[in-house]
């Protein structure tokens, strides 16, 4: 059943890897607002058509405007997609209007958003969510303003059940691609029940009759919940890089959002307390902006391009982990201009840091292009190091680690950090690739000394001591139980294409488990 699963979501997340996770919510964004505006001229949703257009222009002229502004003085690339994500979740939690007092609300609201990501920021990154702040500002305004001064403030009217399936499926393909199933759905739970409960019992303490039925199916379509978590708790940025600080987050949010605490004229409603987990998630890991330098550039094989950094300052991650690049360029197509690339280099290799990826096969995207036209000396953004795709503390465990073609780069890293290390683990790596002119990193993986089984269709020459040639035929449940007899007693830990790795994965159905590493290409 999870080898099963496992193939599948992979072959999802091969499809939705075309486009960036940025690119992504921007369009779900979209088209869930056209499905509201729609929906408005049935009086199917709160604002009327006429809000929504006029409180849609207010958020994004101002917000596009405010970022640009920002943007020139700080000399940072134009962002109209930040922009406009942040303005499209305003829409949906702030109350719509077409009364200039409510409009300057939204124009505040706005604003705050776009200044606080270069305001509330530690080391060039921002600490909060931006919509949160927005909203939060504007909600604090009103309360202190008379109640009949109009100016507005959060009203989550996203929350309704006629838009609960059209969020419930954009929120997905989002949550698919960014990978927080998990951590959206512990949040999810924790909320609907905390409000839940917190529900029967203000019906008790009224002395009122309710339905438990109708009572649980108010809260599961007719609260913001699934909103906050798909578009806002998921946020990359705002989250801990271990999911299981980012679980310990959701869940706190959770309770937060499900039971709102009061304050003064307010309670802690839903973007106070998703500000509150974006705060813990920062002192989780108090992260700093890195910026690297390009020292020099590689070419392993005829489709693998290896680039070697200089850290300007300490860049903390674990072998196995991911970074973030950010390479600015003009016009980029659906998947922007930032890129996850594992990290080939291990931590002892500080400040050098080593990524790779494939080249020279197929159209190139404009961000790759982009890439291979920075030069020795110049410096890109890392906007973050994420994942879990690494080693079981418990060193007795025994490992297999399954690569296919460049998805054999965070095992280099992990293989480095055991060499430099004296770490000793049981690990069979099995090496499948094209042809052997792509067994690249061999001098790497040798030094680890690790039994190496190889899949090419041509037979490799002059291979390492350890190594061995395991046929040319396609990998699959007998051969890799050939290569690796004792299979069932290991971990199995499995990198490459999300295509491919949907394709092994049920080969490795008697591991006694199954991490994945997906590449979606660049």
């Amino acid at each position: 059943m999870i080898v099963t699963f496992t193939s599948a979501w992979n072959h999802v997340a091969a499809v939705l890897g075309r486009f960036s996770m940025y690119r992504l919510v921007q369009l779900a964004l979209g088209i869930l607002a056209a499905i509201a505006f729609v929906l408005s001229f049935f009086g199917l949703v709160t604002p009327t058509p006429w809000e929504i257009l006029a409180t849609g222009a207010v958020l994004s002229l101002v917000s596009v405007g405010a970022d640009a502004v920002a943007q020139r003085v700080l000399r940072l690339p134009l962002r109209t997609e930040s922009s406009l994500i942040t303005s499209t979740i305003l829409l949906f939690v702030l109350r719509p209007t077409i009364e200039p007092i409510g409009l300057l609300g939204i124009a505040i609201a706005a604003l705050a958003a776009s200044v606080s990501k270069y305001l509330l920021v530690w080391r060039g990154r921002h600490i909060f969510n931006p919509a949160a702040v927005g909203a939060t500002v504007v909600t604090v305004i009103a309360a202190l303003l008379p109640l009949d001064a109009g100016i507005g403030g959060s009203a989550w009217w996203v929350g309704t059940p006629v838009l609960f399936g059209p969020v419930l499926l954009l929120g997905l393909l989002v949550l698919w691609r960014t990978e927080k199933v998990r951590v959206v759905g512990l949040f999810l739970l924790v909320a609907i029940v905390v409000n839940l409960v917190r529900v029967v019992v203000q019906y008790q303490q009224s002395g009122f009759e309710f339905d438990l039925g109708t009572v649980i199916g108010q809260v599961l379509t007719a609260s913001p919940f699934l909103f906050l978590g798909a578009f806002m708790l998921s946020e990359p940025l705002t989250l801990p890089p271990r999911r299981r600080q980012q679980l310990v987050v959701a869940a706190l949010v959770g309770v937060l959002a499900g039971w709102p605490i009061p304050v003064g004229y307010m309670t802690l409603g839903q973007e106070r307390a998703l500000l509150i987990g974006n705060l813990i998630a920062f002192l989780f890991c108090l992260r700093a902006a890195v910026r690297l330098t390009l020292t020099s550039r590689e070419s392993p094989s005829a489709t693998v391009r290896e680039l070697t950094f200089r850290a300007r300052r300490p860049v903390p991650f674990i072998a196995g982990q991911y970074l973030e690049l950010d390479v600015p360029h003009r016009r980029p197509d659906a998947r922007g201009t930032r890129r996850p690339f594992s990290i080939v280099s291990a931590p002892e290799d500080l400040p050098t840091v080593r990524v790779a990826y494939r080249d020279g096969v197929g159209p190139q995207s404009t961000y790759k292009r982009a890439l291979a036209a920075v030069e020795s000396g110049e410096t890109l953004a890392v906007t973050g190091v994420w994942g879990d795709f690494v080693l079981p503390k418990d060193a007795s465990h025994p490992i297999l680690m399954v690569a296919a073609g460049i998805g054999v780069t965070p095992f280099v890293s992990q293989l480095r950090h055991l060499a430099a290390t004296g770490g000793r683990r049981d690990v069979v790596l099995v090496f499948v690739a094209s042809d052997a002119s792509q067994l690249v990193f061999r001098d790497d993986i040798a030094a680890a000394g690790v039994p190496v089984a190889v899949f090419t269709r041509d037979e490799p020459v002059d291979l390492p001591a350890g190594w061995s040639w395991a046929g040319g035929t396609r990998i699959d449940a007998a051969s890799l139980e050939r290569a690796v007899p004792d299979v069932a007693a290991r971990h199995a830990y499995i990198s490459g294409p999300p295509a491919l790795i949907a394709d092994l994965a049920p080969t490795l159905r008697r591991a006694r488990s199954i991490t994945t590493d997906a590449f979606s290409g660049y």
